[in-house]
């Protein structure tokens, strides 16, 4: 059932009920096509037992949708006026949904647990200033979550899904491969928003698997850091103060397997893990 799901003018009058003018510092743009909404939640492949966590719900639109594919979803909303208007509007686009529906008035960069049944999914709009560090947060503090379906700008999805040896390939690719496969799973107009980004959306699908082993998160994340401060290094000279010393990097790298004078945009995860299990950092950590 997605019959209740919201258009252009419902948004502006919930909007206007609650004397809300978007806020572009918040990456306040609402989704407001129900073709969108039955797209983004076909693609998330939910389960009807599934527990959802949704990121930024704004209006409600695509809280909607998931409620009507899933047992549970819990929203996470910043902006205390949207939070708490969603339960009413869910109430009246959707009666006898309202008690599945869990509203959280907080930022989820400082989530680190939810109340009731783990999340076992999470789908959302993100906002775009803010969208790989909450995806890398709620992957570290909610373990429960085995699939994630996020909205992010396109050229943060790009980064996101990047394999080894792409031009976009960086730290969000490495830490995000550390916790689980991503891969673009489709283009989002900005025609299809209230108010209208300046930007296009791609859809990112995450689907979690075993940590590489070896060494720990922590551990790995500041090798993969070094290595990216200065894209054009060597990885030789970008690991040397991690290291102690250019000569000591070449050693560890050497052990590892990789070339001294590869750069960082060209090895994967496990290979950032195997270098970080040779370097005098906490092998455990994380």
């Amino acid at each position: 059932m997605t019959c209740g799901l919201l258009g252009p003018t419902d948004l502006r009058r919930i909007a206007a009920d609650i004397a809300l003018r978007p806020a572009k510092s918040l990456g306040q743009n609402f989704l407001h096509d129900g073709n969108t909404v039955r797209r983004i939640v076909g693609i998330a492949r939910l389960d009807p037992a599934d527990v959802v966590l949704e990121v930024g719900p704004g209006l409600g639109s695509l809280t909607l949708g998931l409620l009507s594919a899933a047992e549970r979803v819990v929203a996470v909303e910043i902006d205390p006026a949207l939070a708490g208007t969603l339960h009413s509007t869910v109430d009246n686009r959707l009666p006898g949904c309202a008690d599945r529906l869990d509203v959280i008035n907080a930022d989820a960069l400082r989530l680190t647990d939810l109340p009731g049944p783990a999340a076992t999914a999470m789908v959302a709009n993100l906002p775009y200033n803010v969208a790989v560090p909450v995806v890398l947060h709620l992957l570290s503090v909610l373990p429960t979550l085995r699939r994630i379906l996020v909205m992010v700008q396109a050229e943060v999805a790009q980064r996101l899904a990047a394999p080894p040896g792409s031009r976009v390939y960086g730290v969000p690719s490495v830490k995000a491969a550390w916790y689980a496969d991503a891969r673009r799973a489709g283009s989002i107009s900005r025609h299809v928003f209230w108010p209208e980004p300046n930007v296009d959306s791609e859809l990112v699908s995450l689907i979690r698997r075993p940590v590489p082993t070896g060494a720990g998160r922590d551990a790995v994340f500041r090798v993969v850091d070094a290595a990216f401060s200065q894209r054009r290094k060597t990885l030789r000279s970008a690991l040397a103060g991690l290291a102690g010393s250019p000569v000591r990097a070449e050693q560890a790298l050497r052990a590892a397997g990789i070339d001294p004078g590869a750069r960082g945009e060209s090895i994967d995860v496990h290979a950032y893990t195997r270098i970080a299990a040779q370097l005098p950092v906490d092998r455990t950590s994380g």
